[in-house]
């Protein structure tokens, strides 16, 4: 299924997309069928908005090996990490599929996409074997983790560098029936495909950040796990529009301005 959060005429929805339309459903249940109401609404007359809005955001940071052998020969100080490491991101910079990128002034010029597959969680989850980690997930949908590179070296967080209002697309929708193994991520910009890769050529793989994170705090229904991007990831002005597609999910598409 794919389930998605719309908005039209003023209204905000939740619905399964069929084809090209959505059957609009009383609410998003991670436990229990959906229970439809009878509307169906066209999907191209529909506004994407993120497909979850999430108790807890997190990503991961380095998560795959190109992207540190780039950031190594472009002089940065970067190592493979050695063991799973998480951080958090904040709602306010989730949009969605089709939103505006907006940067802000002050911005260095240094904004930059990062490609990413997103884990939606559908149960509570502590102290998960890697066994059964996989069992814990709903869905998984496509991120866009927007940064700006001099705010991520200067500041002693990264408060602006990735959390700035609409530094954070998400969508179109949630796909829950997923093959990892054969997942695809291209990035095209402007058009042009700039960047692809095997979605899971982790260094740590989704099973093992979950095992490793219900050891210590609990997952919880629609919390959302960024799995980290390979390289290249390249500047984004405005004007551009960057589309981060993963097969076997869909696309999401947004401009900058």
């Amino acid at each position: 299924m794919r389930w998605v959060r719309y908005e039209l005429n003023g209204k905000s929805g939740v619905g399964l997309v069929e084809g090209d339309r959505i059957v609009e459903v009383e609410a998003m249940s991670f436990d229990v069928a959906p229970r439809r109401t009878g509307r169906v609404v066209p999907l191209a007359d529909a506004t994407f908005l993120p497909p979850v809005v999430p108790p807890t955001f997190y990503a991961v940071g380095i998560n795959y090996l190109q992207h540190v052998r780039n950031a190594v020969a472009r002089g940065m100080a970067t190592k493979a990490p050695t063991q799973p490491d998480v951080g958090y991101r904040a709602n306010n910079a989730l949009i969605g599929a089709g939103a505006p990128i907006v940067i802000p002034e002050g911005a260095s010029g240094k904004v930059q996409f990062e490609g990413e597959l997103v884990v939606v969680i559908g149960k509570k989850a502590k102290h998960v074997s890697r066994d059964d980690a996989l069992s814990c997930i709903f869905g998984y949908t496509i991120g866009n983790d927007v940064s700006e590179r001099s705010w991520q070296k200067s500041d002693r967080t990264f408060w602006r560098a990735k959390n700035t209002d609409t530094f954070k697309p998400m969508g179109p929708w949630i796909e829950t029936d997923v093959d990892l193994d054969a997942l695809v991520t291209t990035v095209h910009l402007n058009g042009s495909k700039v960047s692809r890769f095997r979605t899971n050529d982790m260094i740590f793989g989704i099973a093992e950040y979950i095992s490793t994170m219900t050891r210590y705090l609990t997952l919880y229904p629609g919390d959302v796990i960024w799995m980290g991007t390979d390289d290249p990831t390249l500047d984004m002005v405005a004007g551009d529009t960057v589309e981060v597609a993963i097969e076997g999910i869909g696309a999401l598409r947004n401009p900058v301005v």
